[in-house]
């Protein structure tokens, strides 16, 4: 077979077939298929789509690319969550010790940032000493001493998208429906899961910006879920705006801790409550909401789910004093107040905005090689819905470079105003 045939084949709207697919992928991991060329097919995948055939057959590849694990003689419930990916999302991280302290078992296969969003593995490798890279035999011991474990993908598991999803980041083609869902379901699939809930983000902030896309993301991610019997449950969030008050690696990772604590935000509570309470009921510990939160508040109170937070971190090479010493993860060199020139009830945050100007610090990629920097980031001191005064400050900046001044300003200019105040909306746009 010719690679350029088989790009231009899709380019011209035309079915890849099953033999096809796997040529592609088997090649471009060989390294007989270029980048470039790869790219080229992305791009003819994202302006033409796939069928459902071609969506499953791409999963599959991309699961049998790499190993499958398999947890046997094992009671545990197994189920984890993903997220499509929004700017200040850091769900995963608060989310996994409190199901695992309540009875389920995490394995996350988790992903580094793509465009302009944060990627979890980037916000835990800013923890000193953090490893993601990790054997998969050590990953289910992890799963299992512990409840859970978060890890990259692999030469062992997911091998294809491990280098396709980077690929993506850089080349514009994240959003995606055929490729995000084999993305999202090989990775879930390949390690062992049982069910998976999905934080599916609808909004600026998003890869999906309307709830007609989203709901055709979500109907493929629950079609491919099915062929594999696989349980999938999909609720629809809102990312118009940051998710908690923090924006970057470090800082995120520090508002997960506050949050184990029990001082959380109340649009970051509503998202992670929500899925925490999909998970128990999918994994048969609770019956109703209300039984979840008061399971997942007594679980915060107690102090355990921090607990199990400061073990994870620590089986997984990090320095568990974290949780109580911030200085740990160390400061960016220069600090810059975001000040408001005008007056006004918070109308709208651009979260897209924020987050490509994030990048321009160093708290995301433009190119593969790029390193990230741990440090940089944004925290918000007024969100959607607050009353702001001439001249009060909208958040900190955090950076180490000499673009600060550029992208205060460029996050001055995500923040929309109005006279009249804002009725607070839920996040929960809906459940697929």
């Amino acid at each position: 077979m010719n690679p350029t045939e088989l790009i231009i084949k899709k380019r011209d709207g035309k079915k890849l077939s099953k033999v096809e697919i796997h040529f592609f992928l088997t090649e471009y991991l060989r390294g007989n298929i270029s980048d470039y060329q790869m790219s080229a097919m992305l791009m003819a995948i994202i302006l033409i789509g796939m069928d459902f055939d071609e969506t499953y057959w791409l999963t599959q590849e991309y699961i049998e690319s790499g190993k499958v694990i398999k947890f046997e003689n094992t009671n545990s419930r197994f189920i984890d969550k993903h997220s499509t990916g929004g700017v200040g999302d850091k769900v995963s991280i608060v989310l996994a010790p409190i199901a695992a302290e309540c009875g389920i078992s995490v394995p996350m296969i988790s992903g580094k940032g793509l465009g302009h969003t944060g990627g979890t593995l980037d916000k835990l490798e800013s923890i000193p000493g953090f490893q993601t890279q990790i054997s998969l035999n050590r990953f289910k011991e992890l799963v299992l001493q512990n409840g859970f474990a978060v890890i990259s993908q692999s030469e062992e598991i997911v091998p294809a998208d491990r280098r396709i999803y980077a690929l993506r980041d850089v080349t514009g083609t994240v959003e995606s429906i055929p490729l995000m869902t084999a993305s999202i379901m090989s990775k879930k699939i390949a390690s062992g899961i049982d069910g998976l809930i999905i934080d599916l983000k609808v909004g600026n902030g998003a890869f999906i910006r309307d709830m007609d896309t989203a709901k055709k993301l979500a109907e493929s991610l629950s079609k491919i879920g099915a062929k594999f019997d696989k349980k999938v449950k999909i609720l629809f969030t809102n990312m118009d705006s940051p998710l908690g008050t923090c924006v970057g690696n470090s800082l995120e990772i520090i508002e997960c801790i506050e949050f184990l604590k029990g001082n959380y935000d109340e649009d970051l509570k509503e998202v992670t409550f929500a899925l925490l309470a999909e998970m128990l009921i999918m994994a048969g510990i609770i019956e109703n909401n209300n039984q979840a939160e008061k399971m997942i508040i007594q679980t915060i109170k107690s102090g355990k789910a921090l607990q199990r937070f400061a073990k994870f971190v620590e089986l997984q090479g990090g320095n568990p004093d974290i949780v109580n010493n911030y200085s740990i993860f160390g400061e960016a060199k220069y600090s810059l107040s975001i000040i408001a020139e005008t007056e006004g009830y918070v109308k709208d945050i651009n979260s897209r905005e924020i987050g490509w100007a994030m990048i321009d610090v160093g708290a995301g990629r433009k190119v593969l090689t790029d390193k990230i920097d741990y440090t940089s980031g944004l925290k918000l001191s007024k969100k959607v819905g607050d009353y702001v005064k001439k001249d009060e400050v909208l958040g900190k900046l955090f950076y180490n470079n000499g673009k600060g001044e550029m992208v205060a300003e460029r996050i001055k200019k995500s923040y929309l105003f109005c006279t009249e105040q804002i009725q607070e909306k839920s996040k929960i746009l809906g459940r697929y």
